[in-house]
């Protein structure tokens, strides 16, 4: 099978192919580089493409007989998306708009769409899958938006998808060959390690004033290999299944909850460096709370995550940091 992975050269997209290509899978990856990093492609296919870009999108599905599409492409940050709502949803959903075309026109069935905890909002947590869906940002509402419109895609053209709600990813590859790597760093475990490295001085904490114990965001973190391994379960799942107008939504996460104080406690005991902290007023569109149940997903595709101690999971991404100094 030829599997389609837009976004491949991110963060979680290339975990995804590199998991792939272990499991004998071929590649596509469309990817513009806007934020993924040439040295994580790792497929022979590789288009430097917009997925918007209709010429790219239609010479890349015409030169190849694909069989399924894992969708990561995407602007994901929440801040950015307050501020500039209107791109986010032109990349996210416009983006995605283009990949269902080109699905139909080519026969192609089954896609797995990288969804987001944000299409919950403050849903009391753990969160499961039937919880209302109120997000708080323009980020999580381009999610939600994708949802609906594949929901209405899988009913008028019989595609089969399966929306993956995942929490806060992290972590690296064991082999430490991919890791976690943007132009600018925005994800919290990153940025702390950054500072034992002496790379920047401190972490900003965005709100000390929240309703939970410390008074910091709490957040469920999930292992970037777990997820991969989740996608792929979701499309074999369709594969073999061999119907039309399949549709999954499942929830990604350890069931776990940490706030941004123990993120760095936990940080501090992986590198055994003190790492300074500052303030900082909140961000907008930021929950206090966000945990995953994860049950469904568990039932009935059989996943488990793999990392579950969030030591393990920083240690990952320690190794994989300390070999981009």
């Amino acid at each position: 099978m030829s599997i389609l992975v837009t976004g491949g050269a991110g963060y979680i997209g290339s975990h995804m192919v590199l998991h792939l290509l272990e499991k004998g899978y071929e590649v596509v990856i469309a990817d513009d580089l806007s934020t993924g990093n040439k040295e994580a492609v790792l497929a022979n296919k590789f288009y430097q493409a917009d997925i918007k870009d209709e010429k790219a999108m239609a010479r890349l599905f015409k030169e190849n007989q694909i069989d399924g599409v894992i969708h990561f492409a995407a602007f994901s940050l929440i801040g950015e998306s307050m501020q500039e709502p209107l791109k986010y949803y032109e990349n996210n959903v416009t983006g995605t708009l283009r990949i269902l075309k080109y699905m139909d026109e080519y026969g192609i069935k089954n896609i797995v769409f990288s969804s987001s905890a944000a299409v919950y909002g403050e849903s009391p947590s753990p969160i499961k899958e039937n919880a209302g869906t109120n997000p708080t940002n323009a980020y999580g509402e381009t999610k939600l938006a994708v949802e609906k419109m594949l929901k209405w895609a899988s009913k008028a053209y019989g595609i089969n998808f399966a929306a993956l709600r995942y929490f806060n990813a992290a972590g690296s590859h064991v082999s430490g060959r991919i890791g976690e790597k943007r132009k600018i760093e925005t994800h919290l475990i990153p940025i702390a390690l950054d500072v034992a490295l002496g790379k920047i001085e401190e972490l900003l904490i965005f709100g000390d004033d929240y309703d939970t114990f410390d008074g910091t965001c709490i957040r469920d973190y999930i292992h970037v290999s777990d997820l991969a391994s989740a996608h792929l379960l979701a499309l074999e799942k369709m594969a073999n299944e061999k119907k039309c107008g399949l549709n999954m939504i499942y929830n990604l996460g350890s069931e776990k909850g940490f706030s941004v104080n123990q993120i760095v406690e936990a940080v501090k005991s992986v590198t055994e460096v003190n790492i300074r902290t500052e303030i900082a007023p909140r961000r907008s569109g930021d929950p206090a709370v966000l945990i995953a149940s994860s049950e469904k997903i568990k039932k009935e595709l059989g996943w488990a995550p793999q990392y579950t101690d969030i030591r393990d999971i920083i240690s990952t991404a320690w190794e994989f940091r300390k070999k981009m100094r």
